[in-house]
């Protein structure tokens, strides 16, 4: 066994698999892989070979967290056993931005806003916003601003592309507004840029005792100052945005959007201004979000799989030709062509490789949840209260023993059964990219539509390829930084 010591602090603790320093615990590999969190704790599982780990913290304290990617636990976790792991006291802490939405709360009022939303995403009416807002916006900002790059031959950040499409779509179904977030100009958004440093910042609070951001979010300086001043920002914006929706609703000019829904509902929570920009921030940032992480990472997988993007073409292809004949004989297809929602729910080979992308690439990497009364989860770990457990979805993706030795391929057949019928989220209880039990994402269904509409746009009208000589990373992302999208 080898040691390396620096001032007699540190040394190699070989049954963990991570770095141990006396007296701090292993509380410093975690700070000190905070930028690549996912891939560092996936590092370690492999490295262990097991589907959990114990992050120790300074002896002095309490700290400890229990990192985990093993399916039966996660489950045992979100749904078997939900009530005795809530977010707890420091999740909302750490998201303090979000105020009480629904994703900060538990419990009774955790009920209430769950039976909110689920009543406007169901609705017949906003099922069909969604479709033709998300239609609207590929055709008006997302083909003619790519038509544009084309012409010019210009390099493009797809990253900033994808997310300018999610902002723009997610705001007007939210809200009923139209920023034009996505014109030819890439305007910039005081309100993009500040969600934006707040979840950087929150990112980095998940990386670091509390004790230590709330002393920097004291200081008022670095991420916690960018933090505090996004948190203005947001408040300001968000009462205009309700404001202008009452006096718009007063007026009787009616909108199909999520925040009048909300307004118009009977429940006496609506009367609140404060629980409306809580519950409205909140689904926006998990709508854009989603679809942002959705859309780059299935744009890099697909240019990086020439045989997936074939496979797609030809599903589109076959649809375009089949409608055509369906309403007469003349079958001429025009450019650009754009893909009604609506046809694009029977796509089998799409969905299938939309599912593949976002289980290698989970919009939401990590959760964290606390711990109510000691327990014993499926892989034999004890857990105790005053313990936060970390859920790892990133890496259960790139675990060989839970998808196989083909598990780092981009594979959209394992979602395709024998007799070519697509293997619904519900038949794979070990993919969790939109959570799972009494917490799965409501708007998982309304992602895909949003995320289709822009992948067959952009996929048979344009051709997306990674600028010659650019770094990227390969699957999966071994010892390097956080992985990001490359230009195209």
């Amino acid at each position: 066994m080898s040691h390396s010591w620096i001032g007699g602090l540190y040394f190699k603790h070989h049954s963990q698999g991570i770095d141990y320093w006396l007296f701090l615990g292993t509380l410093p590999s975690l700070l000190w892989n905070s930028n690549r969190l996912p891939e560092w704790l996936t590092e370690v599982f492999s490295s262990l070979g097991t589907g959990s780990f114990f992050i120790d913290g300074p002896i002095f304290s309490k700290l400890c967290y229990l990192v985990t990617c093993h399916p039966k636990n996660i489950e045992y976790i979100l749904k078997t056993n939900f009530n005795n792991f809530p977010k707890g006291p420091d999740f909302k802490e750490v998201f303090n931005i979000l105020g009480d939405g629904i994703f900060n709360v538990d419990s009774d009022q955790w009920k209430v806003q769950r039976r909110m939303a689920h009543a406007g995403f169901i609705s017949a009416e906003f099922k069909t916003l969604v479709a033709n807002m998300s239609q609207q916006v590929v055709e008006e900002q997302l083909v003619p601003f790519l038509d544009h790059v084309a012409k010019n031959g210009s390099t493009i950040d797809l990253q900033d592309v994808c997310s300018r499409f999610a902002f723009d779509s997610n705001i007007s179904v939210i809200f009923g507004r139209h920023e034009n977030y996505l014109s030819i100009e890439l305007p910039s958004s005081v309100l993009a840029k500040a969600v934006d440093d707040a979840q950087e910042a929150i990112l980095y609070r998940h990386a670091m005792p509390i004790f230590l951001w709330k002393f920097l979010s004291w200081l008022g300086i670095g991420r916690e100052r960018k933090l505090s001043e996004a948190h203005k920002t947001v408040d300001v914006l968000f009462q205009e945005y309700i404001s202008q929706k009452r006096e718009d609703l007063i007026k009787g000019v009616e909108t199909v959007d999520l925040l009048s829904s909300y307004i118009k509902s009977s429940d006496d929570l609506a009367k609140s201004d404060k629980f409306l920009r809580d519950a409205m921030l909140s689904l926006f940032i998990a709508g854009r979000d989603t679809i942002a992480s959705g859309l780059i990472w299935f744009f890099w997988l697909v240019s990086k799989t020439p045989s997936v993007e074939m496979k797609i073409l030809e599903e589109l292809k076959q649809l375009l030709l089949f409608s055509k004949k369906r309403d007469d004989d003349q079958i001429e297809i025009k450019w650009p062509c754009i893909f009604d929602s609506d046809d694009l729910k029977g796509l089998v080979y799409l969905h299938a490789a939309l599912c593949e992308s976002l289980r290698l690439y989970p919009p939401l990497p990590l959760n964290s949840k606390s711990v109510v009364k000691e327990d014993v989860l499926p892989d034999g770990s004890l857990v105790k209260p005053g313990m936060q457990i970390i859920l790892s979805f990133f890496s259960v993706g790139r675990m060989p023993w839970i998808w196989g030795e083909d598990c780092l391929e981009f594979k959209p057949e394992r979602w395709i059964d024998d007799d070519g019928k697509l293997l619904t989220i519900e038949h794979m209880p070990k993919f969790f990219a939109f959570n799972a039990g009494p917490r799965t994402c409501l708007g998982k269904d309304i992602s895909f539509t949003q995320m289709k509409s822009a992948v067959t746009a952009v996929l048979f009208n344009f051709h997306v390829q990674v600028v010659e000589g650019h770094h990227t990373l390969p699957l999966p992302p071994a010892q390097h930084q956080t992985p990001r999208p490359p230009p195209v």
